[in-house]
């Protein structure tokens, strides 16, 4: 053997190496690649323990370097954190949770669909603020304020969580410096909602640890929260009040790597998150072999990610023995890379209380039989195949035991330990369930992602009128390149972003088609308060959902100068109310280009470049006043005279739903572009881009930004 190709067996300084996420494999020296060629020569089993050594000795230093208190990790109340194995960030959009024609939540519907397909959730991240927010000037505080019902109504939601044995964790987000000033800290402000609603945790999006001082504003309002930073915790002292996070974009390297504040504390629960991953294998695997909890994140900002049934099984199965055992998953003695038997399968050993756990992963794509693992004798001690769920006899081999049971390829397994004078509660039961499983092999399952459908909701036609009804334009029918993109700020080019048009296979974010329109007649402007006053007036319009409609009017009114002015805070069925009663209805999306954009395929209504004489002035502050007045820029007209189209405010087109999400597709942007973030609902100012809007419920989706106009069809 050259000396090349001796395995190393290195003592390493742990310190100048550990300040990522993950712990260097043993085998690898300080600096050396996750992946690299020869990844096949090294051999775990003879460098494991040394490796263990030294990173015991780096615990011990790194826990005295930041004055560790485990303090938070004893307190009751926080203490289920350490059993939050799945948990879920869930859209306040999807249809499973609420019901926008019966008005209510519908947290069951929401939790059955998750039990059947992958065993369930112990926690929810209830998320109801980006891709929207932006949209306005309403912050984070004021769009949970504007859930259904507002926060007794999102108290009842959380009521419904809990009673199904679910904790909840709300959102909140330090880039939201753009939108309306809260005149409170944002901890002090999020506080205040956590103890309305009664919710568990809070997430921190974007936080490399949350702050201290979010989990002493709730505890001083006798609501103590488990802290939940999105990313990794950055500075080691956080892990003393943030008893939880989310991992992120393990290495798919051979060798899986370790969880550092896993190692660090045990019972720190880390919800491995990789929400753009369609094949979650590498996810799940790291997952089991560190004994830490997923994110079973599906929705993402609208585009439903599924697990396949492979995956959604997998998760099943692994979470299942987490549950099971908990405590020694969070043990203080837990070791990974224990040695096993078999090239490329690797093995965690999780001990507490006189029972010891093996949780296995194949990291070959090929299945793995026969011996996989030997163990010192110990007499009385009871073994089981807890993945196939049965009892196993090993091979005596001298004083060590030699256990024999099946990896499928890219699989797992689990071996429990029991010594004699231990009884696990509900063993034979869990044992059946595991068996009965076990039946139908993973590799068995369908692993192939597709994007679901989405369906363009029907716009009934108007009445055909030969001529243009007063305050309308014609627009004569013809042949027009329908080119547009949606401009979305995350999803890159997936299948499943953005909508789907009737004559596409997938909802994808560039569309393109050259289309025969009919002639129709359009509105010149967006409909006006006045108009909209004529309207409530004359049909005794009242919504059923109430909150935030024509929340600019002023006892019933518009504010005085404001009957020109486009109206807003009107929900998409607002506007297909007034649409109806005035005999005609809403645009389809490519007849509002057309009629902005004639034939030429310019980018704005005018022409090809942007004209600050002729759109409302870009209003960056953090406060979005009145809008203009429809007809106050008649230079921005468009190729048919069509005025008031870009800039001003966005206006309602169609809409598409699927099975987990309804959306709206809003043309012509608005004024308002709030600073600081990148993150907030972009602008769409030009002709071939659209926004794309989530829709729950009337009181969210109103928008101080958001109007209308109304086509009749010729």
């Amino acid at each position: 053997m050259s000396t090349d190709d001796k395995p190393r067996q290195t003592h390493y300084h742990f310190s100048h190496v550990t300040t990522g996420r993950y712990l260097p494999a043993p085998g690898k020296a300080p600096g050396w690649p996750f992946a690299e060629i020869g990844h096949w020569k090294i051999d775990v089993n003879v460098s494991s323990d040394d490796w263990i050594a030294s990173l015991r000795e780096w615990r011990r230093e790194h826990l005295t370097r930041i004055g560790y208190d485990d303090a938070n990790y004893r307190r009751p109340e926080l203490q289920w954190a350490q059993r939050n194995f799945v948990h879920a960030q869930m859209m306040v959009e999807d249809r499973y949770f609420y019901d926008p024609v019966a008005q209510k939540y519908t947290v069951d519907r929401y939790l059955d669909d998750l039990e059947a397909r992958y065993g369930g959730i112990d926690s929810v991240l209830i998320w109801y603020v980006y891709p929207n927010i932006g949209v306005d000037d309403r912050n984070q505080f004021d769009l949970a304020r504007d859930l259904p019902g507002g926060l007794d109504g999102l108290r009842s939601a959380v009521d419904d969580f809990h009673r199904r044995g679910v904790k909840v964790f709300l959102p909140t987000m330090p880039w939201d410096n753009g939108t309306r000033e809260q005149q409170e800290t944002d901890w002090l402000a999020v506080a205040e909602i956590v103890k309305a609603v009664g919710a568990d945790g809070l997430n921190g999006d974007t936080y490399n640890g949350v702050p201290r001082a979010f989990f002493d504003a709730c505890d001083a309002l006798g609501c103590p929260v488990v802290l939940q930073p999105e990313s990794t915790i950055s500075a080691e002292e956080q892990l003393i009040w943030n008893v939880s996070s989310w991992g992120k974009k393990a290495p798919a390297d051979v060798v899986p790597s370790v969880a550092k504040f896993k190692w660090l504390e045990p019972r720190h629960m880390i919800n491995y998150e990789n929400r753009w991953g369609r094949e979650r294998t590498n996810d799940l695997q790291y997952m089991f072999f560190n004994g830490v909890g997923y994110n079973a994140w599906e929705n993402v900002w609208g585009i439903w990610n599924q697990f396949t049934p492979r995956n959604a099984e997998a998760l099943r199965r692994c979470i299942a023995i987490e549950r099971k055992f908990a405590a020694q998953m969070t043990g203080a003695d837990w070791r990974p890379y224990a040695p096993t038997l078999q090239a490329g399968v690797f093995a965690s050993e999780f001990p507490h209380g006189g029972v010891r756990v093996w949780n296995f992963v194949n990291r070959n794509e090929y299945a793995v039989e026969g011996e996989q693992i030997a163990l010192a004798h110990r007499d009385g001690v009871r073994y089981f195949d807890l993945w196939h769920g049965v009892a196993l006899t090993p091979r005596r081999d001298g004083d060590r035991c030699v256990f024999e049971f099946a990896l499928e390829g890219h699989g797992f397994g689990t071996l429990l330990a029991i010594d004699a004078d231990v009884q696990v509660d509900g063993l034979d039961a869990f044992l059946d369930a595991m068996r009965e499983r076990a039946k139908t092999p993973l590799q068995s399952l369908s692993n192939t992602w597709h994007a679901i459908p989405q369906q363009l909701v029907a716009i009934a036609p108007t009445a055909a009128v030969a001529t243009a009804p007063a305050g309308m334009i014609a627009i004569p029918g013809g042949d027009f390149d329908f080119v547009v993109q949606g401009i979305e700020i995350e999803g890159q080019t997936w299948a499943g972003l953005d909508v789907q048009y009737p004559w596409e296979p997938n909802p994808r974010r560039s569309h393109r088609r050259r289309m025969r329109i009919a002639p129709f007649h359009i509105d010149r402007t967006p409909v006006t308060n006045a108009e909209f006053k004529r309207f409530v007036d004359t049909a005794n319009y009242a919504p059923r959902d109430a909150h935030n409609f024509l929340r600019d009017w002023k006892n019933g009114a518009p504010q005085p100068g404001w009957e020109n002015k486009p109206v807003t805070w009107v929900s998409l069925e607002d506007a297909r109310a007034y649409a109806a009663w005035a005999g005609k209805r809403l645009p389809h999306e490519w007849e509002w280009q057309y009629a902005a954009q004639g034939n030429d395929g310019r980018a704005y209504p005018w022409g090809n470049a942007w004209n600050d004489d002729v759109a409302p002035k870009t209003n960056r502050g953090r406060r979005v006043p009145a809008p203009a007045d429809v007809d106050a820029h008649p230079q921005g007209a468009s190729p048919f005279g069509v005025l008031d189209l870009v800039g001003n405010v966005w206006q309602w087109t169609d809409e598409y739903a699927d099975e987990h999400t309804r959306a709206a597709v809003l043309r012509g942007g608005s004024s308002y572009q709030p600073q600081t973030s990148h993150w907030y609902f972009p602008q769409a100012h030009r002709l071939d881009q659209h926004g794309k809007y989530l829709l729950m419920a009337p009181s969210k989706d109103r928008s101080g930004l958001i109007g209308f106009r109304c086509v009749v069809d010729a």
